[in-house]
C-alpha cells in the first residue's frame, strides 16, 4: 500500500489553541502541495467524505495535502461563535507555512464552497508577491452577502436549533436578522452561533473583486454533461481572465456532471470531480 493511503493526524499550534490537521504525504516524487479549506457549518460535515477522497487521490498523484480544521470548527480549539474571518485567514497562512516547510515547496490552496472564498481572499492579500498561492476551487461561494442571506433563510425555514430570545427569536425575515447582527447580536443558524463580526466580513466579500494572479483551476458541478457552468461563474471567470491578460496564468473553469454533494442530506460522492481535478493538475504539470 502506498504512503498516500495513510493520513497523519496531528494538532498544529496556533493563536488561541490548536488546529486539528490531517497530512497526506505525496506518493513518489512530489509534484506540488495544497492546503484544503473546508466549507461552513453543516456543509463541512456533508463534504468530509469528498474531501478525504480528493486528498487521497491528490496524494496518490504526487501532491502533498494538508487538511486543517479552522478555529472553532471540527476538532480544533475554540467555539464557532468565537470564529473570525481574519483568524481563519491566519490559520490558512499557518497551514501553508507548515506544509511548505514539510515539502520544501510553495503550498497552494484548495477550497470548497466558503473555503474557496476564504482561499480567494487569502490570495488577494498576497497579490503581486512571491507567496501568492496557486488555487484549486471546488464550487466556490461567489458573493458573501448572498451566502449570508441564504444562511438566514435556513434559520427561517426551521433549521435553527436552540434559538433563544437573546439571539433573535421571533425575527421574521433575513432583513430583521441582519439588523440583529448589525446591532451586535449573534444569531444561531442550524446549531452554529454566527458572530456579528463574522457576518460583517462575509457581507463585504465579492469574488469578482478578488481576481487572483496565480493559476486557478475552478470546478463547477452541473446536473448533466452538456450543461455549461452557471452564468455567475462564467461572468466572474471572464472578469478575472480579462484582468489577467498579461499575467501569463490561466483561469480554467471546468464543469463536471454529478450530484450537489455539499447540499445533500446524505453523504454523497462525486467521483468524477476527483478524477477531473487530478487530471487537470497532472496536465498542468506536464504543460
Amino acid at each position: 500500500m502506498s504512503l498516500a493511503a495513510h493520513a497523519q493526524p496531528f494538532f498544529l499550534e496556533a493563536g488561541g489553541g490548536e488546529r486539528f490537521c490531517l497530512y497526506h504525504a505525496p506518493a513518489g516524487d512530489c509534484r506540488g502541495a495544497f492546503v484544503y479549506v473546508h466549507p461552513f457549518g453543516d456543509e463541512m460535515n456533508r463534504t468530509r467524505r469528498m474531501a478525504a477522497l480528493g486528498a487521497r487521490a491528490l496524494a496518490r498523484a504526487g501532491y502533498g495535502v494538508l487538511q486543517i480544521d479552522l478555529a472553532g470548527c471540527g476538532d480544533s480549539s475554540g467555539e464557532f461563535g468565537e470564529a473570525r474571518w481574519q483568524g481563519w485567514k491566519d490559520d490558512l497562512t499557518l497551514a501553508r507555512a507548515w506544509l511548505a516547510g514539510r515539502l520544501g515547496r510553495p503550498a497552494g490552496v484548495w477550497g470548497l464552497r466558503l473555503g474557496a472564498l476564504l482561499a480567494l481572499d487569502h490570495a488577494a492579500d498576497l497579490a503581486d508577491t512571491a507567496d501568492e498561492p496557486r488555487l484549486l476551487l471546488w464550487q466556490p461561494v461567489l458573493a458573501g452577502a448572498t451566502y449570508l442571506t441564504q444562511l438566514l433563510r435556513l434559520r427561517m425555514a426551521g433549521d435553527l436549533v436552540g434559538t433563544n430570545a437573546g439571539n433573535g427569536g421571533g425575527a421574521d425575515s433575513p432583513q430583521a436578522l441582519r439588523a440583529l447582527l448589525q446591532a451586535g447580536s449573534a444569531v444561531e443558524i442550524g446549531g452554529y452561533l454566527l458572530a456579528p463580526e463574522l457576518a460583517a466580513a462575509l457581507d463585504r466579500l465579492d469574488a469578482a473583486r478578488l481576481a487572483p494572479a496565480a493559476a486557478v483551476d475552478w470546478f463547477e458541478v452541473v446536473a448533466a454533461p452538456d450543461r455549461p457552468a452557471p452564468p455567475a461563474a462564467q461572468r466572474v471567470a471572464a472578469a478575472w481572465q480579462d484582468k489577467r491578460k498579461d499575467a501569463g496564468k490561466d483561469v480554467c473553469l471546468h464543469t463536471v456532471a454529478g450530484p450537489s454533494f455539499w447540499a445533500s442530506q446524505e453523504i454523497t460522492e462525486c467521483p468524477a470531480l476527483v478524477e477531473a481535478t487530478v487530471a487537470a493538475l497532472v496536465e498542468s504539470a506536464h504543460a
